[in-house]
């Protein structure tokens, strides 16, 4: 059992755009909630929903990767 490293590094890149979103998300819900007298504040506030859901997703993703890529998951088939 050995463990895939593109796989790996796939997993890593998931996880490294998972913590990029966990610091942009708060910061645009909070500037929409700083202007709520602007026009946008709306399609603002759900952008920063949108983008807190998908760091979620993203994180849970990167490391389902990561754990295939180390016990030999939905890899590719082995010989």
């Amino acid at each position: 059992m050995r463990t895939d490293k593109e796989m790996m590094v796939q997993g890593i890149k998931k996880l490294a755009l998972t913590v990029f979103l966990m610091f942009l998300a708060p910061i645009v819900i909070w500037q929409a909630f700083k202007n709520e007298e602007h026009p946008l504040y709306w399609p603002i506030l759900v952008i920063g929903l949108i983008l807190a859901m998908y760091a979620i997703y993203s994180g849970f993703k990167g490391i389902q990767t990561i754990v295939d890529a180390l016990f030999g998951g939905k890899g590719k088939p082995k010989n």
